[in-house]
């Protein structure tokens, strides 16, 4: 069930976890993951994920989304902040600003707010972001 490869030493950064937050369930607070992430409940709360995040069709996040590739088929409120490619699929709908690497959206997507996109605006974006709140 679990392969580790070797048995002497175990490396708790080189695991990569996978998290879904079942349909039904609502969580408050801000959620950090290492590894994928899948939202099928409720978010009240800013996300920040390593890896690819997913929402699916019945998910909601109500907060920043932040993460290096996103997949939304739900409804997001906040910004949403992805190194990579974000990917607006099916009746999603998103209520804040994008900065992404890529884009890609369908047409039944609902979208308002601004969109900034290039490598370049993702890094500048989250170093302000950073920068702004050790100041406060």
């Amino acid at each position: 069930m679990f392969n580790l490869k070797s048995k002497g030493s175990f490396d708790e950064s080189s695991i990569s976890a996978n998290t879904i937050i079942g349909a039904g369930t609502t969580i408050t607070g801000d959620m950090t993951s290492n590894g994928d992430i899948r939202i099928d409940g409720v978010l009240k709360g800013n996300l920040q994920a390593k890896a690819k995040i997913l929402i699916g069709p019945d998910g909601a996040v109500e907060g920043d989304v932040e993460g290096l590739q996103a997949d939304v088929l739900g409804k997001v409120v906040g910004k949403i902040r992805v190194k990579e490619l974000l990917h607006l699929r099916g009746k999603a709908t998103l209520h804040g600003d994008i900065y992404a690497g890529k884009l890609q959206i369908e047409p039944t997507v609902t979208f308002n707010g601004q969109c900034h996109m290039g490598a370049n605006i993702v890094e500048l974006n989250t170093e302000r972001a950073n920068a702004s709140a050790v100041n406060q």
